[in-house]
């Protein structure tokens, strides 16, 4: 397993905040300490301006880079745009090593999946995924993202809506944010799950997701692999436990397809075991 981590993330934000410097920092230990064997690196290949506007208006760019506040959940922080593009050069790093035979975990923050062709909200500044997926299908590649993450990718599903060979396949809490996600259409499928769903009910919706998934026959799976649908998450109402985080990693193994995934969300401490039970099962 190669997991894709700069140190310099965790250069950024603050404990006051759910999305904190402590869920990678912590993360990063847990797993080093519990498997030596894998193999880490720094993301360092460089992002072309071209990737970028590919997703993102120009105006959407610059503003991501300067004061004041996008919004309560998305403040401006110094160098964000520079944090914002070293997750966009490891998601794109995390598929070209997945095309080449790889299991790659993205280990970065921010995370992504929200920020929309011309808007960063909720936590997310460049939509690094959308970037990684569009990158990889210009050369005719059929890609999906398969996002379990327990908020809707609603700027993924809105870079990605209409565009050739791409699939996008969600499944998260509504009611909430950002209030997305209730219909499917065209390339998009959204699978709405209530509040407090008993976790057998919301595995059997991540199972119909991943079915989409499988179904599209993807050359590349890339995965918004956010873990606040646990239990345990302070700012979500869902019901898995560690255990149906495993299942999801034994789902990508027995598929067999080349598959990257990216953190999103998850603020519980337990985030590394969630990461761990996740890429253990997924890498055995």
């Amino acid at each position: 397993m190669l997991i894709l981590h700069d140190p310099r993330c965790a250069d950024y934000g603050s404990s006051m905040r759910p999305e904190q410097p402590a869920r990678v920092l912590r993360s990063a230990v847990h797993l080093k300490t519990a498997h030596p064997a894998w193999t880490w690196q720094v993301p360092d290949a460089p992002v072309a301006e071209s990737a970028l506007l590919a997703a993102h208006t120009p105006a959407m760019i610059k503003r991501m880079a300067v004061p004041p506040d996008i919004d309560g959940d998305t403040p401006h922080f110094p160098h964000i745009a520079d944090h914002a593009r070293r997750g966009v050069s490891a998601a794109l790093q995390a598929a070209s090593r997945a095309l080449a035979g790889q299991k790659v975990f993205s280990l970065m923050r921010p995370p992504g999946h929200h920020a929309t062709r011309t808007q960063a909200m909720g936590f997310c500044y460049l939509n690094q995924i959308a970037i990684a997926a569009l990158d990889a299908a210009k050369s005719g590649r059929r890609v999906a993202v398969w996002d379990f993450d327990a908020h809707h990718g609603n700027g993924t599903e809105d870079i990605l809506a209409g565009q050739p060979n791409l699939l996008f396949s969600s499944v998260h809490q509504f009611p909430g944010y950002p209030g997305t996600g209730t219909e499917s259409f065209a390339n998009c499928h959204n699978f709405p799950v209530a509040p407090h769903t008993p976790r057998a009910a919301h595995l059997a919706e991540l199972a119909g997701s991943w079915e989409v998934v499988v179904d599209f026959k993807p050359d590349l799976v890339l995965v918004s692999a956010g873990f606040d649908a646990y239990s345990g998450d302070p700012i979500t109402a869902m019901t898995l436990e560690r255990e149906d985080f495993a299942e999801l990693g034994r789902w990508l193994r027995q598929a067999g397809l080349p598959a990257a995934a990216i953190l999103e969300g998850g603020y519980s401490p337990d985030l590394g075991w969630l990461i761990d039970d996740f890429i253990s099962a997924w890498d055995n």
